[in-house]
C-alpha cells in the first residue's frame, strides 16, 4: 500500500502562540499546571467526561486532512492505526473499521458515510490536532467525499500495492503507475502497512510537513460550515462544522443564514471519534454543535451559522449532488405511510446527496420517488430504513432520467417547455408526441490487467459503449475509457467487471451529458393487467432481450396459484416475450378407483371450469423483492 500527503494551497495566519516545548518532558506532578501536556498524555477513549480546553492549540498547530482511496484500499485500516498511534482508542486486536459505525457497513465491509475524528499527537516537542475524516472509496458515495474536502486542507491519498508485507506484492510498479499517471514523485510517496502498522507513523508526520493549516482568524466573526449532520431523537439535530472564523460556545446565540432562525448552542465538541464536550471550538477547528434544531428541514448539509447581530456572508455550500438513479419507494402498508415519512426525512438530513419528490401508484397507493447516485446507493439506503427505523418498504424497478423533444402543442404548452425530464417510466410520452428521446451517458474509465482486454472490451460492446482511449499505463496495465449508456451499467455493469476479471479491474465513472436514442416504454402484463412499477424504458435494439430475461424472471420471482399466471412484456399493444407460471394441480381423481371414465372426465371438466374462472377474478401478487431482482442481468460469459 502506498500513500501520499498532498498539499493544498493555502497558508496559516499567525496567531497567538502557547508554550507547548515542555510537554514531552513533563512529569505526573506538573500534569495539572500544564494543560498541554494533559491532553497529550490522557487518554480520550477513556470514559473521563470533562471538557477539553481547546484555546491551547492555535491555528499554526492545527492539520486538518482526509483519507482518499478506492473501495477496499484500506482507508479505515489506516485510519484505525493513527487512531491507536495518537491514544485515540486503546490498542486491541478488535479495532477493525472504527470509525465505520453504521451496521451496513460492518455487514458489507464498506465504508458509506464519512467520519470524523479528532487526534492528539506531539512531534518535535510541539502538540497538534489533527482533524482527520475518513472517506467512502465507492463511486455511489462521491458525495460524502466532496463535502468532507470543504473542510479539509490536504488529503492522504492510499494507493493498493497489494500490502507491501506480503511476497507477491509490487510498490515499485505502482510507484511507476502513480509518477506516469499523477505526475507525483515515487521519492514522495511513503511504503506502509496499515494492517501490521509498518511507517504508519511516518505518514502523521508527512500530514504536519506537508498539509498547511487553515486560512482562518480567530478575531474574526463565527463562520461556521455545517457539513454534515444526524439526527437524535432525544436532542434533535447534532450538526459537524468546521469553523472559517471566530469561536463558539454553549450559550451563544446564532443564525441559520439558509433559514434566518435563531438558536441558543446547547453544546459544542469535538469527536475522538465519539462525542467529547469541549468549552469551545474555535477557528480552523472541526467539530460537532447542538443547538435545539428538532425539525431535520432546519439543518441543511452546506448552511453557514453565525452569530446573531453579527451577519457575515454566506460560506458558498455544496453543489446539488445530481441524482443518476430513480426508484419508487411505498410503504408495504399505507398505514405507515406517515412513519416511513418520517424516516426518509431523517436519513436523507444524514444522506443529503438523496432527492425525493412525492409519488402515488394504483398499486402501492402513496410513495416517494428517490434519486440516488447508484444502484448500490439506493440499495444501502433501503437497508438502514430498515436497520436504524425498522421501516419495511417496497422498492420499484431503478431507472435513469430521460429526456423528451415535444413536438406536440398541447404538451409543451402544458409543461411550459419543450425539453422534458422523465424519471418515471409511467410518465414516459408517446413517440407520436415526441421529435427526440435523450438518455444520459457517462464516460467511463477502466483500469486492468491486460489479460483481461478481450473480454472486457467484448462486454462494454454488449452494453452500447463507445471506446474513446486506449493506454497502456505500464506493461501489464491498461487504462480503458468509453462513452456509456448510462442505463446500460447502472444496475451491474460493476458486478460483470468484476467477475470477468477476477476482482483486478477498477470502474469509475463522471457524467458525459445526453444524447439521443431511439427508445420505448415497456409494459410488463400479468394475465393482460399492465403492472406500472415493473414499467421500463429500454432502447430499441435490446427490447427483445430485456423483456425475455425480465419474464424469466419474474418467472422464478413470483409464487405459483391456483390458477395458470401468464407474464408478457409487450410494446405498446405488441407481445415481445412471454412466460408462463402453471398453475397449482390438484389431483381430483385420486379417489376414484376404477370406474366409469365418464365420471372421471366430468371431475376434470369441472377443475378446468374452476380455473377458469379463478383466472378471472384471481390476483397475483409480486414479492416485493423482486422489483430489484428482475432488472439483474445474468452474468455475462
Amino acid at each position: 500500500m502506498l500513500s501520499r500527503v498532498t498539499r493544498a494551497a493555502g497558508v496559516g495566519v499567525r496567531l497567538r502562540r502557547v508554550c507547548n516545548a515542555a510537554a514531552l518532558l513533563c512529569c505526573q506532578p506538573c500534569m495539572e499546571k500544564c494543560p498541554a501536556a494533559h491532553v497529550v498524555f490522557s487518554r480520550p477513549y477513556s470514559s473521563q467526561k470533562e471538557k477539553l480546553d481547546m484555546s491551547i492549540f492555535p491555528v499554526e498547530n492545527i492539520r486538518n486532512f482526509s483519507i482518499i482511496a478506492h473501495v477496499d484500499h484500506g482507508k479505515s485500516t489506516l485510519a484505525d492505526r493513527l487512531l491507536e498511534i495518537t491514544g485515540t482508542i486503546a490498542k486491541t486486536d478488535q479495532n477493525k473499521q472504527v470509525l465505520d459505525k453504521l451496521q451496513v457497513e460492518r455487514e458489507r465491509g464498506i465504508t458509506v458515510k464519512a467520519q470524523t475524528a479528532s487526534l492528539f499527537y506531539s512531534y518535535e516537542g510541539m502538540n497538534y490536532l489533527l482533524n482527520l475524516i475518513d472517506t467512502p472509496g465507492h463511486v455511489d458515495f462521491s458525495y460524502e467525499v466532496s463535502r468532507s474536502l470543504s473542510a479539509c486542507q490536504g488529503v492522504i491519498l492510499v494507493v493498493d500495492a497489494n500490502e507491501i508485507d506480503l511476497k507477491n506484492a509490487d510498490p515499485e510498479r505502482v510507484e511507476k503507475q502513480i509518477e506516469k499517471l499523477f505526475d507525483i514523485s515515487k521519492d514522495e510517496c511513503i511504503r506502509i502497512s496499515a494492517k501490521l502498522g509498518t511507517n504508519v507513523e511516518k505518514v502523521l508526520q508527512e500530514v504536519i510537513e506537508k498539509v498547511p493549516p487553515p486560512s482562518v482568524n480567530i478575531s474574526d466573526p463565527l463562520k461556521a460550515l455545517v457539513f454534515d449532520s444526524t439526527f437524535d431523537h432525544y436532542r434533535g439535530v447534532i450538526a459537524n462544522i468546521a469553523l472559517f472564523g471566530g469561536e463558539v460556545q454553549k450559550g451563544h446565540k446564532i443564525v441559520s443564514a439558509h433559514t434566518r432562525k435563531t438558536y441558543e448552542v446547547n453544546e459544542v465538541g469535538i469527536l475522538t471519534p465519539n462525542e467529547q464536550p469541549t468549552h469551545k471550538l474555535y477557528a480552523g477547528q472541526v467539530g460537532y454543535l447542538i443547538a435545539g434544531m428538532k425539525e431535520v428541514t432546519e439543518a441543511q448539509i452546506g448552511d453557514t451559522l453565525y452569530l446573531h447581530k453579527q451577519p457575515v456572508e454566506p460560506l458558498p455550500g455544496f453543489k446539488s449532488a445530481k441524482p443518476m438513479v430513480f426508484a419508487g419507494m411505498y410503504p408495504v402498508d399505507q398505514s405507515e405511510y406517515n412513519n416511513l415519512k418520517s424516516a426518509i426525512e431523517k436519513l436523507t438530513l444524514n444522506d443529503s446527496s438523496v432527492t425525493v419528490h412525492r409519488d402515488s401508484s394504483l398499486a402501492l397507493g402513496a410513495g416517494w420517488r428517490l434519486g440516488f447516485l447508484g444502484l448500490l446507493h439506493l440499495e444501502v439506503f433501503n437497508q438502514r430504513l430498515e436497520q436504524e427505523y425498522n421501516a419495511s418498504v417496497i422498492l420499484t424497478a431503478p431507472t435513469v432520467p430521460y429526456k423528451a423533444v415535444l413536438s406536440s402543442a398541447k404538451l409543451i404548452k402544458e409543461h411550459g417547455k419543450e425539453e422534458i425530464t422523465v424519471i418515471n417510466p409511467a410518465e414516459f410520452p408517446d413517440k407520436s408526441s415526441v421529435s427526440e428521446y435523450l438518455e444520459p451517458t457517462i464516460l467511463g474509465t477502466i483500469i486492468t490487467p491486460d489479460d483481461y482486454i478481450g473480454k472486457i472490451i467484448t462486454l462494454c460492446q454488449t452494453r452500447r459503449a463507445v471506446q474513446k482511449d486506449m493506454v497502456y499505463i505500464d506493461e501489464h496495465r491498461v487504462m480503458l475509457k468509453y462513452i456509456f449508456p448510462l442505463n446500460e451499467i447502472v444496475v451491474d455493469f460493476y458486478d460483470a467487471l468484476k467477475s470477468l476479471s477476477s476482482g483486478y479491474a477498477s470502474f469509475d465513472y463522471e457524467d458525459a451529458g445526453y444524447q439521443a436514442a431511439d427508445l420505448v416504454k415497456m409494459d410488463i402484463l400479468l394475465n393482460g393487467n399492465s403492472v406500472e412499477e415493473l414499467g421500463t424504458v429500454v432502447h430499441k435494439d435490446k427490447a427483445y432481450a430485456v423483456g425475455k430475461a425480465m419474464c424469466e424472471r419474474l418467472k422464478d420471482a413470483i409464487p405459483k396459484q391456483l390458477f395458470e399466471i401468464a407474464i408478457q412484456a409487450a410494446l405498446g399493444s405488441k407481445v415481445i416475450a412471454r412466460e408462463t407460471v402453471k398453475a397449482y394441480r390438484k389431483n381430483v381423481l385420486a379417489k376414484c378407483y376404477g370406474g366409469d371414465i365418464t365420471r372421471k372426465m366430468k371431475l376434470l371438466k369441472r377443475q378446468a371450469e374452476g380455473k377458469k374462472k379463478m383466472r378471472k377474478i384471481g390476483s397475483v401478487e409480486v414479492p416485493k423483492d423482486a422489483f430489484i431482482s428482475v432488472l439483474k442481468r445474468q452474468s455475462e460469459k
